[in-house]
């Protein structure tokens, strides 16, 4: 197995060390999370460089890297719908897409043809990553705050606004998941016609 693939299976198996860390509460537990969401994000950018740049692409990658990926970013979106940190027509939507975008590319994969990734599909990748990090840093900030005696209500106010603004970055990224479907089905109409 070459080390873009090992990266992979890497990013793979910290998704569950990720979701303990994030649904069991211990100090700092948004922390530990998304230092472990950041360190798998970063396989996801590794992999693919290193694999390009060294002519090391292989069928495993071209499959599990994007299964890796969703992986990733579901197993976050749902632990922080259980944390109320987001709405579960978010996660409706991306499943949606996703498995659309899967059958497309199975599709035209048993018809010989390829569908490649656009750049739709990496900006929809990029935002996701940054609002999944935004809801970690500020929930971070909000355990930092908690140690801070302040006023209970005043805490709650921040509690309700860091939350606002972490479902407002969500929903910004659910947008480019829309827009990077549509261009998918609309770039590849003639695969879809095929099925």
């Amino acid at each position: 197995m070459n080390l873009p693939n090992k990266l992979t299976v890497i990013r793979i198996l910290l998704v569950p060390i990720m979701v303990a860390t994030l649904l069991i509460d211990f100090p700092f537990h948004y922390l530990t999370s998304g230092l472990l969401f950041g360190a798998a994000a970063l396989t996801d950018f590794f992999d693919g460089n290193i694999a390009r740049k060294n002519n090391l692409i292989t069928n495993f990658g071209k499959f599990a890297d994007p299964i890796a990926d969703k992986i990733l970013v579901i197993s976050c979106l749902v632990c922080f719908q259980e944390l109320e940190l987001c709405n579960p027509i978010i996660i409706l939507i991306v499943l949606f897409r996703e498995f659309a975008i899967t059958s497309i590319r199975l599709s035209s994969a048993a018809q010989g043809n390829v569908v490649a990734a656009n750049i739709w599909g990496k900006l929809k990748t990029v935002t996701q990553m940054g609002a999944i990090v935004g809801v970690f840093a500020l929930q971070f900030a909000l355990e930092i705050i908690s140690l801070v005696n302040i006023d209970k209500g005043l805490y709650s106010s921040l509690e309700y606004i860091f939350a606002l603004i972490g479902e407002i970055l969500l929903w910004i990224s659910t947008v480019f998941v829309i827009i990077s479907g549509i261009k998918y089905v609309l770039d590849n109409k003639d695969a879809i016609s095929d099925m």
